[in-house]
């Protein structure tokens, strides 16, 4: 299965609660996180709510 690697590039800190909660979700508390998340529909949703916050790439 194909894998994506997630960064927090921003803060967290101006956004609303659910992008807080999605971010969470993905394991991404503060700037420089980095998550392995499995390449999926459901992930690419939760990357797309914070598109502006974070960089990903297929790992």
């Amino acid at each position: 299965m194909e894998q994506m690697k997630i960064k927090l590039k921003k803060s967290l800190i101006s956004c609303n609660g659910k992008q807080i909660a999605t971010a969470h979700a993905l394991g991404l508390k503060k700037i420089g996180d980095e998550t392995i998340q499995p390449d999926n529909a459901q992930t690419r949703g939760k990357v797309a709510r914070i598109l502006h916050l974070v960089e990903w790439e297929k790992a």
